[in-house]
Formats: C-alpha cells, structure tokens, sequence
C-alpha cells in the first residue's frame, strides 16, 4: 500500500489494522526520504510484512501522545532523531539554537534533552511489559559510559539510564529485522543476546562468556586514564570482521556490546534505498511551510556509506564505520529518474556521494574478508600502501547521471577528500570531470587546520597536501577557462590547538586571500576519539599528553582568529597576539591581522557586531551546517 505510513488512529483504520507490530517514536518530523533513519527502519520492517507506525515528535510532558497508536505486538523502537538532542540544541558555546531544522517550520524545542531517556521512560509508564529497542545517532554513540559535554560529566550507558531491553548501534538494518524475526517467533526480548551490531544488559559477568572487559562505569567515571582505556578498547574492536564482544558493568547493570553489524552488500544497500519512501514530509507540517532539513538532501543521492578518512573529530567510525558500502549504478539512475517526476524539480541533482563523495570502493581489497586494519587508520599520518585511489566507477556514475533525459547539471557537494585524490593514477581525470561538470562555482573542502600538531592529532593531511591540490585546483580551472574556488573549512580549539597554532592558520588564510564564511569550534560529542583527548588529555592510542583549550576565553580568541578581519572580532584578535607575543602582527602592515585600537565609536560598532555574531550563532544553520559542525551522518 503507498502513501505515508500511518501516525494517527484515522491512517490505521484505513488500512484496517487494528494493531501495529511496531511503533516507531522519533525526535523528529516525519520525513519519509531515505536521508533519514527513521523512514529506512519503517520502510524497511514494512517490506518484510510487518505493520509499522510512527508517532514523531511526542509532547513528552505526559504519556497522551505515546498512547495515540496503541499497544504494539511486538515492541517499541526510539530514536531522538537524525541528531544527538543536545547537539541539536546547543551550540558550542552551550548557548541554544533557535531553529531546529528537523522540526516543523524549523521550530526549537520540538523534543526533550537527552530524547531517548525521556520516551522510553514515559513509555515504561504506559506498557512496562512491552520491548523497546533504542537506535540512532544518540543512542548509538552513548552505547558506553561516555563524556557528555553538555553537563561536563561522564555518564553511565543510555541504555541503563534509559532502562530500555535492546539498543541497535550503527546504521541498523540487519539487526533490526534479526530482531523483529525473534520477537515474532515468541522469543522473549530478554533472551535475543546474539544480534550484531546490539547492545543488551544483564546483572554481571557471570551471564555472559567469550567478551573482553572494559573498565567499570565507576572507574572511568574517577579516573581519566581508566576512560581512555576504555576508550581504546572500544575503539580498536569497531570491526565487522575481527571486532569481539564487549562488556562494561555500569552500576548495577553489566552492558554488552556485539560485535558491530556485517557491512550491506551491493544488493541490500539497493533494497533500502529503492523502497517506496514518499521522498518528503508528511502533509500536516505544511501548515508550518515544511520540515527545513528535506530542503537539503530531497534531490541528492546517497551514493555509498561508512569512511576510511580517519577523521578523529568525526562520528562515522563509530556509526556507519570504516568499510565503504556502495550502491550499483543501476539503482542509483532508477533513483536519479525517479526524481525527475517529483513536483518541485528543476533539473539539477544537488549532490552525489556520502560522508565522502570519492569513495567509493574500499580502501583495499582484503577488507571484506579479513576487516580494516587494528589501530591503524588508511591515510593519516600517511597513506597506507595498500591502499587502492582509484576514481573510475564514481566518473562514469557521474556520466551517467549527466546523460539522463530532465537532468541539467549534476553537483558533488558532500565533500571531496583531495589527499585521497591526489594518490590516484586518475587524479587529473576525476578533477577536470569535476571541475568541467560538478562544481557550481564553489568547491567545498576541509583541510580543518594547517599546523602540523593539530592536524596529526586531528587525523587529517598537512598543509602542504592543502596547498598542492589548491594550485591543481587552480590551473584546471584556468585550463577550462572557468572562476571556480576552493571553499575551505577550518575548525577552532581542536585538542592540541594553542593560540600559536590558531596564529598560524589566521596568517595562512591571510595568506591564501581567502575569507571563510562558516569556522566551527570544536564540540566534543560523544564516541569520537577527540572527544576522548578533550576529556582525559591523553590520546587513548599512544599515551600522549594532550593540551586542550578548555576555557571560555582562550576558545573564543581562537575561533576569532579565523575570522580576524571581522570588527567585532578585533579585541579578541588584539589580545590572542598579545597574549602569544605576537604583537608585530598589530598594525597597518600588509602582514598584519588586525589594526591599534581605533575610537570609542569603532569599539561600540564592534561590540554591536559581537552581540549581532552571538544572535546568529545561536540559530539559522541548516541541516547539512549542523551535521557538519559535529561530523554526524544523518542516519
């Protein structure tokens, strides 16, 4: 049956079901598209024949809401949504966002802090005796005892807090449906303890065998050496292929963790993305003019998941993982065609990729059998030699597209990883396709930082990788006679940035002559490996000290740096030279950064600026802004 799937009583009785299987609660609007997780779990369940609604965005101030569809057969699943709920509403600066892009008209606090602790507890209330099963980003990266920025504390497993039976970490799909297979044959929830990619909890380690331990909630919590053990043993097993179970008492639960979820192949990722998804919101938020976050990926393709980039500030390692997982050709134009007939349509897909748009094979070809490799990252410090850069499938994907009858122009906007492009034997032809044909105007990039310390500890390419494929860029362009440029992103307060390091990438982008719209400071969330450094100051990996600006000041004086020709921002600037003996850099000079001070009257107009930066900070990103302010996939 097409059209939504139901959210109210009315949509059930129309169907004639008089009680669903499962009822999924989700901390945002209903968007039925492929970009969101809660739609692919629906859509997904439905196909294998079970009944399955929604109630998006509960008033959680009472169980009224989380009553509307019934009692389910089988369980309730929980989300908070496509994001962390404290990541959606904060910033930085811990200060709230005054939009929220997944809500209706991109309304603010459409759903509880901590989102999933919350429905599940009021759900407990209505049917103690009915399964919940967590999933999603918030759950999927708290699985642990984990550093919470927000309250600056560590904190027990979301699923012991939540007090839920199951939790799905990862991107869900196999484990969902072992699960409702068991649930279905009678099995008690309690009992289903062998599902990849699932943590389940059980009173101590006499219940459980073949595991390996991590310190306790308790010692992780008192000791930041402890944390960073435990971090380090987390981390390494995050393979499908080699990963071991996982145990960690917290209180008086003990959380076990599966090994994570084998990788889609060729033929299941098409599945999920060709089922019957209604590719928009539903209809009752168009009184509010929509749901903001569909704007940004309603005529994009979702070409591949999971990367080997090795970002440590990222959540894809611990979410989607490192094995790249593509679709066919063939179902990625099936889809391309389908939007050609959506009303609203103009001609042009807005992107095609995923968490990296040029991967889209493996790093290597040992991977699907024997997994990635164990504490050892595939292009960072340097690249590995068995890595194989080869851009021929994504060219002619691309060429393909373009081919299409309704197709004008094709954009690659989900980002490029050029120190992977520049290691492939068609580096040249994959940048003149793309500057030929898949830029509009703008290329976006991020080399995050230039410092040599920050940007080892942060997983990335040096500067000098940054500057070779910026003249590449640059000459490719004057070769095909077009002005196109690079957008770079650069990132503040990342653990190891000093003020001398912020120094140094403020003289870069003067430098370079580039001005940079959007900088992001650096947040913490939960299950990166820098948030680990952040917390503990050590690097889990190697042991090594690591300096992290903590205070409200000194991160403040290194995001200003990177935009340091802004007036409200030249006090800040002033003070970080200063401070750093960097006054030489004060002046009228062509190296210098930033004037004397000026008038009473110039100090005013930055003050007001200040206070106009702080109004803006606080509100209008959008969807894709967000998830990459957080390094966050959206599903």
């Amino acid at each position: 049956m097409h059209g939504f799937l139901p959210i109210t009583r009315d949509d059930m009785e129309a169907r004639g079901w008089e009680q669903l299987d499962f009822v999924f609660v989700s901390g945002d609007a209903y968007v039925d598209h492929p970009s969101f997780g809660p739609a692919i779990i629906c859509r997904l369940l439905e196909k294998h024949g079970y009944k399955v609604g929604l109630i998006p965005q509960p008033d959680w101030h009472s169980t009224r809401d989380f009553a509307r569809l019934g009692k389910p057969r089988l369980g309730f699943l929980v989300s908070a949504g496509n994001m962390d709920s404290l990541l959606n509403k904060f910033t930085a600066a811990k200060k709230k966002r005054c939009r929220d892009a997944y809500s209706p008209g991109g309304k603010a606090g459409c759903r509880p802090e901590r989102a999933v602790i919350v429905y599940s507890s009021r759900l407990r209330e209505l049917w103690p005796e009915v399964p919940v099963i967590l999933g999603g980003i918030e759950a999927s990266l708290r699985r642990l005892a984990h550093y919470d920025y927000w309250s600056d504390t560590v904190r027990r497993s979301i699923l012991v807090d939540s007090m839920a039976d199951l939790l799905i970490y990862g991107m869900g799909e196999h484990a969902i449906l072992e699960i409702a297979a068991e649930l279905h044959q009678g099995v008690e929830v309690q009992n289903i303890q062998d599902v990849r990619g699932t943590c389940f909890r059980v009173p101590n380690f006499d219940y459980i065998w073949d595991y390996e331990r991590l310190p306790s909630y308790e010692e992780v919590k008192d000791d930041k050496a402890s944390f960073a053990e435990a971090f380090r043993q987390e981390y390494l097993e995050q393979d499908p292929m080699r990963g071991k179970r996982l145990a960690q008492q917290n209180g008086e639960w003990c959380v076990v963790e599966n090994p994570p979820a084998l990788p889609l192949s060729e033929e299941e990722m098409d599945e999920v993305y060709e089922l019957p998804y209604m590719r928009t919101y539903h209809p009752i938020y168009e009184k509010d003019g929509g749901v903001p976050a569909i704007r940004e990926v309603q005529f994009s393709l979702v070409s591949q998941r999971g990367c080997f980039g090795g970002c440590n500030f990222c959540a894809i390692i611990s979410h989607e993982g490192r094995i790249i997982q593509r679709r066919s050709q063939a179902s990625l134009l099936r889809e391309a065609k389908i939007l050609t007939g959506i009303k609203g349509f103009k001609g042009y897909i807005h992107d095609v990729g995923g968490p990296t748009a040029n991967f889209r094979r493996p790093s290597c070809d040992r991977q699907m059998k024997h997994g990635t490799c164990r504490g050892k990252q595939c292009l960072s410090p340097v690249p590995c030699k068995n890595l194989c850069a080869d851009h021929s499938d994504y060219i002619q994907l691309l060429r393909s597209l373009r081919e299409l009858p309704g197709i004008k122009k094709v954009f690659v906007r989900s980002g490029i990883r050029f120190d992977y492009m520049k290691l492939a034997k068609d580096e040249d032809a994959f940048l003149e396709e793309l500057c030929r044909h898949h830029v509009s105007g703008q290329l976006k990039i991020a080399p995050e930082h230039v410092s040599d310390r920050v940007t080892r500890l942060m997983g990335k390419s040096g500067k000098d990788v940054y500057l070779r494929f910026a003249e590449k860029f640059r000459r490719m362009n004057e070769r095909l006679g077009k002005k196109q440029y690079l957008v770079p992103y650069f990132m503040s307060s990342h653990p190891g940035a000093r003020l001398e390091d912020a120094i140094e990438l403020a003289e870069f982008i003067r430098d370079m002559g580039c001005r940079p719209e959007q900088v992001q400071d650096f947040i913490p969330t939960p299950g990166t490996l820098s948030t680990c450094m952040y917390y503990t100051g050590l690097h889990p990996l190697t042991g090594e000290k690591v300096y992290t600006a903590k205070s409200y000041e000194e991160k403040q004086m290194q995001r200003a740096l990177l935009q340091y020709w802004l007036p409200e921002n030249r006090v800040l600037v002033r003070r970080a030279l200063r401070m750093a003996h960097r006054q030489e850099l004060i002046g009228y000079g062509r190296k210098c950064l930033v004037p004397p001070e000026s008038t009473h009257g110039e100090k005013a107009a930055g003050q007001q600026g200040t206070h106009r930066k702080k109004r803006k900070g606080r509100g209008d990103h959008s969807a894709l802004s967000l998830l990459q302010e957080a390094g966050q996939p959206g599903h």
